[in-house]
């Protein structure tokens, strides 16, 4: 069950492999982010010393935080990814125009999952070609279901 979707990576990336990892937050994060208080649009994924880290991504606490934490709604936070996997992003980022980018934040399980993907940016052309298409397959939709009736 998905909880949060970062639309403008898709707007500004070709995905091209998806991966899950877990993520190391503190107990107000949780309930914040249970309560839709997250914002991945200005986030993206850092691998730093071997390890992966999600930076920029935006939990807004709640009022009912504790009042002995003192909450940092942008603060790094570090993804757990199999020694394997991340092997294979530092080989994969390390070439030319490819980098990681959160796509989306979902429960398994009852856990909470970062969903990334290795990206390659997107130029404008491409941007303006994927607008065409998904604006042709909306009128298509919209024909298709006029003739129904």
């Amino acid at each position: 069950m998905s909880i949060i979707d970062n639309k403008k990576a898709f707007h500004d990336y070709f995905i091209e492999e998806r991966f899950e990892a877990g993520m190391v937050l503190e107990g107000w994060e949780v309930k914040a982010i249970r309560a839709g208080r997250a914002q991945l649009k200005e986030a993206y994924v850092i691998v730093r010393n071997g390890e992966v880290f999600l930076f920029g991504a935006h939990i807004s606490p709640l009022m009912t935080a504790s009042t002995h934490v003192n909450p940092d709604p942008v603060r790094t936070r570090k993804l757990l990814l199999k020694a394997e996997e991340i092997k294979r992003l530092i080989g994969k980022v390390d070439r030319a125009g490819y980098t990681l980018v959160p796509l989306n934040l979902h429960y398994q399980r009852g856990r909470i999952k970062c969903e990334i993907g290795l990206a390659k940016g997107k130029k404008q052309h491409d941007k303006r070609d994927t607008e065409r298409e998904r604006d042709a397959k909306l009128e298509i939709s919209r024909v298709m279901k006029q003739n129904r009736r």
